[in-house]
């Protein structure tokens, strides 16, 4: 299991995962057509969880212009994913990680001393040659979403 995330530059682990309808989403699907947003959150329906999500939510249109789509990956059965989708209106799809495979490719895998194991808020940009080209580390749940936005729309991808 990988300690840390993949480097800029580097290619990006592929990944098919369900999303909440349980429809099979794989990054490399979107390999020279867009750049890709993917953000790792810890847990459906928690406080942070919800404050990310919802600012993706309501920012989503500003992706849509620049032709950047946005998934949020959990370690969530799809069940959960689902009502967590639902219960706050999400425009965009959520993935579920149950078996925390692809936290662990992107290296977010982390023990906390608080919470045990469990995926670190951490989010990825994809560059359209499927390249990693931005990661952000230890996010802050509240404004995150605007955080990347503005590195999106400096750096397009």
């Amino acid at each position: 299991m990988p300690e840390t995330s993949p480097a800029v530059g580097s290619v990006a682990p592929d990944f098919t995962l369900p999303d909440q309808l349980n429809n099979s989403v794989k990054l490399s699907d979107f390999r020279g057509k867009s750049a890709v947003v993917i953000y790792f959150y810890p847990r459906a329906d928690t406080p942070g969880c919800t404050k990310e999500a919802c600012g993706f939510r309501d920012g989503l249109a500003a992706y849509q212009t620049l032709g950047v789509p946005v998934f949020g990956i959990s370690p969530d059965p799809v069940t959960e994913v689902r009502t967590f989708h639902e219960k706050f209106h999400l425009n965009f799809p959520l993935l579920a990680d149950a078996d925390h495979a692809v936290c662990e490719s992107y290296g977010v895998w982390k023990d906390s001393p608080l919470y045990g194991w469990g995926a670190a808020r951490s989010t990825f940009v994809i560059g359209k040659d499927g390249k990693v080209a931005k990661v952000f580390e230890k996010v802050n749940a509240e404004g995150h979403d605007r955080e990347v936005l503005t590195w999106l729309q400096a750096n397009p991808a």
